[in-house]
């Protein structure tokens, strides 16, 4: 059984169809890349999959565990919404960070909401998770005082905290310059192999062929294509595939 099962997925806004009918199945461990041009449908999936939105008709199970049913009343899908967000952590493309907060404040709020560990036990995992993610001199500074790159790397941590099923990230390196979109590649890829699950919009090519498992290429609110690297980009099987790959590559 897979760990994470999405079935139908559907999302409109007003008369447009966003998302018509996705599947998706990714095993524990797993890292799928989704790529596709803009338009396509990613963010809005992932933002259905942390419940940011809320899909239309469609399922989505973790670990056996049906999340969501777009055959029960909205009422009681999201009767349980903030439970639910627990099984994934999103990252998003501008950081999001509290201005407010340190670094180790931005990362423990969430743990600390939760009042489920002591304060010390959850500036411990705070400050382990800054020191994975190559900030543990950061610990004090504030988001004004962090490049993008750093910035970023605060929010993996954050995400990384409450030990989500499922870790997204929505073009993760897409407002950074590319010296800092390689240091915040280098985190991910290294959470790659330590049971962590993950689903990454990207246009990073390269990163997609050498890190992911699965391949899943988005067109008009549809999976066009899904296969491993070496059958998506050496192969793919679809035109839409093919031509997309071509006009990225070629960059």
């Amino acid at each position: 059984m897979a760990l994470l099962e999405v079935r139908g997925l559907c999302k409109s806004f007003g008369h447009t169809e966003v998302l018509r009918g996705i599947d998706l199945d990714l095993d524990c461990g797993e890292v799928m890349a989704i790529l596709g041009s803009s338009g396509s449908g990613k963010t809005t999936l992932l933002r259905c999959l942390n419940f940011l939105e809320v899909a239309d008709r469609g399922t989505i199970s973790v670990g056996g565990e049906m999340l969501f049913d777009g055959s029960l009343p909205a009422e009681r899908n999201l009767k349980e919404v903030r439970k639910k967000r627990l099984h994934f952590g999103l990252v998003f493309q501008s950081f999001n960070l509290f201005p407010q907060y340190n670094c180790l404040d931005n990362v423990t709020l969430a743990l600390n909401l939760q009042k489920k560990q002591s304060p010390d036990e959850i500036n411990d995992i705070g400050m382990k998770l800054l020191d994975r993610v190559g900030l543990a001199d950061k610990v004090g500074s504030y988001p004004w005082q962090l490049s993008g790159g750093q910035q970023q790397r605060v929010a993996i941590a954050r995400a990384l905290a409450l030990s989500p099923d499922v870790l997204c990230f929505d073009e993760p390196t897409s407002a950074l310059d590319p010296e800092l979109t390689g240091e915040v590649l280098k985190v991910i890829r290294g959470l790659k192999g330590k049971d962590n699950t993950m689903v990454v919009v990207t246009h990073e090519m390269e990163f997609a062929r050498n890190v992911a498992d699965k391949i899943v290429f988005m067109s008009d609110g549809v999976v066009e294509e899904t296969g491993t690297p070496e059958e998506v980009f050496g192969n793919p099987k679809s035109p839409k595939t093919a031509a997309f790959l071509s006009k990225v590559i070629e960059r």
